[in-house]
């Protein structure tokens, strides 16, 4: 019991002091996290969008799919990043795995389709409000998907935000693709991996404090957000 109780203050004092390896880890994992939600936003908002408005032949099929990848294993898609950037693989010239790059990749293929099949729920409903008027104004395809996505922008960054909490918690794929490299690519959950293993249970402690903060943070703001967004439509 004391042991815990002096790991606990220990991991406490670590983050009131601003360790430098908390530190760094902690902005290390802001960064390749960040980084995915930008690019996996910039995927799958227009792509939920385009999906919500457009009629095709296998658009209930695509939808299907776009759904069922929200629940691929991180695991496969740092195996199949691995295979594609090491050295054998077509991209493997370009000298990325075990990099901070290999672990945006996986994180943007990761996080996308829960973008996409989110965006594409609120954009459907969106559209169903607005669909005579943008067909009265004889709006373009390019301009109903940018009127839509800017009256829904709240439940967008709510969905944003869902994908930023998924990709700050992952470990799986970016432990294959990143290698857990110290001072390169080791983040908040692959150091607690590796710290716990170790025995220093201060400093894996203290990661997770700062995990947990995060977490608690996004799920607040998706809160706030979806409030908002429900009282804005009353």
């Amino acid at each position: 019991m004391n042991d815990i109780l002096q790991g606990l203050v220990s991991a406490f004092w670590l983050v009131v002091t601003f360790d430098a390896d908390l530190v760094e880890i902690s902005l290390r994992s802001l960064q390749v996290s960040l980084s995915a939600l930008v690019l996996a936003s910039a995927i799958a908002i227009p792509l939920g969008t385009w999906l919500a408005i457009r009629r095709f032949r296998y658009r209930r099929a695509t939808i299907a799919l776009l759904n069922a990848l929200m629940g691929l294993p991180p695991v496969v898609v740092g195996l199949i990043v691995y295979i594609l950037l090491s050295r054998s693989g077509p991209f493997g010239v370009l000298g990325l795995l075990f990099t901070p790059t290999a672990m945006i990749i996986a994180q943007v293929i990761i996080i996308t389709p829960l973008i996409a099949s989110i965006t594409h729920q609120a954009m459907r409903d969106l559209w169903a409000d607005y669909h005579d008027l943008l067909i009265s104004l004889n709006a373009s395809k390019r301009d109903r998907i940018a009127a839509l996505i800017m009256d829904g922008r709240r439940t967008l960054l709510t969905a944003s935000l869902a994908g930023f909490g998924r990709a700050i918690g992952e470990v799986g794929a970016i432990m294959i693709v990143g290698g857990n490299i110290d001072n390169a690519t080791r983040v908040l959950t692959t150091a607690i991996a590796l710290e716990t293993g170790k025995g220093d249970f201060a400093l894996a402690l203290a990661l997770g404090f700062v995990l947990i903060a995060l977490a608690i943070a996004v799920n607040v703001l998706i809160h706030v957000l979806s409030r908002t967004e429900r009282a804005g439509r009353w």
